[in-house]
């Protein structure tokens, strides 16, 4: 019920873009990955164990989320939860579960880590053209490459072998070459499923791949602005519930922003996620005691107009350091259980 709720405000900010918000009327999703920690109880480490550097008693619960995020609405139309470590847990196979969620016609993008040859091959069968960095592991032979121009060329890619989590009828249905184009875009190396150069330029692909950062700043909103990055609940199917909650609370903030920006023809990007929320926390409690229809009509105009006050400067080409300027107080790291080192304290005072 809770996922219908999230996927349902989605759906209802996605019906309402404007022409503008989509690339050549198609509606673009981008995809990612991120970890959130829980309280260390038996039932959740059983399920999302802690990282596997960490002492027993030392560490704390930690799953992955995998988000697919509209570019134009900002919202979250699908998602899973699971551990990092297993079998199943990687980004792509979590990934390769929300494919039946994705529409003909999307377009993707998504860092190196989805860069897999299944994953791509099932996207272009399903017609969702994508726009990847390409795995720094990956040869490509150069006797199965066509030059398109100075920073382009066509591959074809070999199916590998079956990997262990693929049955091997899924494994028959994907075809047995794959011919994608390269694009170099800048140090980057771009891979997507638009082959034909006279339609979409090399510069386009690079300009799409940009657009990809937008996630990065969408899952710090979630886990800075909405709080989720630690979570509360103490067993795993009250934490999917709670994941799943902070979810819906943000699609609605995003919906509302939407709604405030479409007067002015304005990007929902160019709003600030941030004020809007609080805007939203502050205007609540004066929309419900307000006495008549007339009075909460123009309290929610005020409200629309204050979530368009706040805006983000235009800042193309924007690079910042992924490093933190602020450092950490200076307290030592636990490395014994919490009840021990009760007791070496009470040990050292009643010896004082």
């Amino acid at each position: 019920m809770h996922r219908d709720c999230v996927r349902e405000v989605a759906g209802v900010a996605a019906t309402a873009l404007p022409n503008a918000a989509r690339w050549r009327g198609r509606e673009i999703k981008l995809i990612d990955g991120t970890t959130v920690s829980m309280p260390d109880t038996p039932s959740l480490q059983s399920e999302f164990p802690q990282h596997k550097g960490q002492r027993a008693s030392l560490g704390f619960p930690l799953a992955r989320i995998v988000g697919v995020i509209s570019l134009g609405s900002g919202c979250v139309s699908d998602w899973t939860v699971s551990a990092c470590e297993g079998v199943g847990s990687s980004e792509p196979q979590q990934l390769w579960r929300l494919l039946e969620g994705f529409a003909a016609g999307e377009l993707l993008l998504a860092d190196r880590a989805y860069s897999s040859y299944f994953l791509l091959a099932a996207l272009m069968q399903r017609g969702i053209d994508f726009v990847i960095r390409e795995h720094q592991k990956r040869k490509n032979d150069p006797l199965r490459s066509v030059e398109l121009g100075p920073n382009e060329r066509l591959l074809t890619w070999d199916r590998p072998s079956c990997p262990k989590w693929m049955d091997r009828a899924t494994y028959a249905t994907l075809p047995t070459t794959l011919r994608v184009r390269e694009v170099r875009d800048g140090s980057r190396l771009l891979v997507t499923s638009l082959c034909d150069p006279e339609s979409v330029s090399a510069t386009e692909i690079g300009w799409l791949y940009t657009q990809r950062w937008h996630i990065e700043l969408d899952f710090r909103a979630l886990k800075c602005v909405m709080q989720m990055d630690i979570l509360r609940c103490k067993t795993p199917d009250m934490v999917r519930k709670e994941i799943a909650v902070y979810l819906l609370g943000y699609n609605l903030v995003r919906t509302v922003m939407g709604e405030a920006a479409k007067p002015e023809g304005l990007a929902l990007r160019r709003l600030s996620f941030a004020a809007a929320r609080r805007a939203a926390v502050l205007f609540q409690e004066t929309l419900r005691h307000l006495p008549t229809r007339r009075h909460r009509v123009v309290a929610r105009v005020l409200m629309l107009q204050a979530i368009t006050y706040w805006r983000i400067p235009e800042r193309p080409g924007r690079i910042e350091p992924r490093a933190v300027k602020r450092r950490a107080k200076c307290q030592p790291l636990l490395t014994i259980p919490r009840n021990l080192a009760r007791e070496k304290i009470r040990m050292e005072r009643a010896a004082a």
